[in-house]
């Protein structure tokens, strides 16, 4: 009796410590959700005082709240300066949330936009709007910068063909009955097709056009600089990380196997189908009105993992803030280094993101 007694108190020792530690680390998990925000915040504010017009913080704060400021300095923040960080922040947070659902429905730490082949087609639906349809025709001057005559034939190009894309990949989940690694691999080789189309297209390109193409490709978040822009990506990003953050749980499962969670009840099929279909329509939808913007779906989620763990109930909402203060800032950045010159944000963010990738794989090789 009393061996068995002295196990059972063991036990519930050995119980209380991992309980204990499990809430420390929950805790851990919601203080870095917390602190994000108030980053986010933060940055936000202190981004909306940088530019060539000088503008105080309490005058931005004045501006926001409503308060009367000067007819210039109220024009600067609500046209200029509020929808480019808004649409660094909700592309950023589109971005790293889809990365992180793809890199958890394919079990492969290298899912991300590049490696699904939905920036290059992307890229050649651009290029495709340019050359033949015609709506690259630019004015570009000494002083000027390269202006489309009409965007939104560009955008629309682009996402068209990010679907196609999309629609090839899921074509082979539904009726292939596709591994996450064939969707990969799929990916990969629709992207060098796509690739190859690209290039053929500038070859053939006119000098003008060719400057068209090589600027769309450069993303910036001032492109999509208008409300109407800005509330779509938006309300596609919320829809996003409303649909992942419910499946949670499923994504949760499935990082166990497929042959386990359909045991628990979860449509693999069903999941992973609805799962990439949304990831790719809301990464096409960013990439054509704001361009390529590389690293962000891939790199965020494993910074998210390597700091609070893989739990996708805090990897989910966590990857959203993350992606947000990194394009964030890496906009702030790119507009401050050199000005008056403006650098395009996805520069910087190849720039970051490719040494800091090879960084984590050095720290560390198991991301899950």
């Amino acid at each position: 009796m009393g061996t068995a007694l002295k196990e059972k108190q063991e036990k519930d020792l050995q119980h209380e410590d991992l309980l204990h530690r499990y809430r420390n680390f929950s805790a851990r998990r919601v203080l870095f959700i917390i602190l994000g925000v108030l980053i986010l915040f933060v940055l936000a504010a202190f981004s909306l005082t940088l530019g060539p017009a000088d503008v105080t913080i309490a005058e931005a704060v004045n501006t926001l709240l409503g308060m009367p400021p000067s007819g210039t300095v109220d024009r600067i923040i609500w046209n200029i300066r509020v929808p480019r960080v808004l649409t660094a922040i909700v592309a950023g947070a589109g971005l790293a949330v889809t990365g992180a659902a793809m890199q958890s429905i394919l079990r492969n730490p290298l899912g991300s936009p590049y490696t699904l082949g939905i920036s290059q087609s992307a890229a050649f639906g651009a290029a495709f709007a340019v050359i033949i349809l015609g709506a690259g025709t630019t004015q570009s001057t000494a002083s000027d910068a390269v202006i489309f005559n009409n965007p939104y034939i560009i955008s629309i190009s682009a996402f068209i063909f990010s679907l196609i894309t999309t629609g090839i990949i899921l074509l082979f989940v539904r009726y292939k009955n596709a591994s996450p690694a064939t969707m990969l691999l799929t990916g990969v080789a629709l992207g060098s097709l796509f690739t190859a189309g690209y290039t053929a297209m500038q070859y053939f390109a006119s000098d003008v056009q060719l400057a068209s193409i090589v600027f769309w490709t450069f993303g910036d978040v001032a492109r999509a600089s208008l409300w109407p822009e800005v509330v779509i990506m938006t309300l596609a990003v919320l829809l996003a990380f409303a649909y992942f953050f419910y499946k949670s749980w499923d994504y949760e499962v499935m990082d166990s196997g497929d042959e386990s969670a359909k045991s628990l009840g979860v449509d693999v099929n069903r999941l992973r189908l609805h799962g990439m279909l949304l990831s790719s329509l809301v990464t096409a939808l960013i990439i054509s009105f704001v361009g390529i913007i590389g690293f962000v779906g891939l790199v965020v989620p494993h910074i998210v993992r390597r700091i609070i763990g893989g739990n996708e109930r805090y990897l989910i909402p966590s990857s959203c803030i993350v992606g947000a203060i990194l394009l964030l800032a890496s906009d702030t950045v790119a507009r401050t280094i050199i000005s008056p010159i403006v650098l395009p944000v996805g520069i910087l963010t190849s720039f970051l993101g490719a040494p800091l990738f090879i960084f984590l794989v050095i720290k560390g090789r198991d991301f899950w």
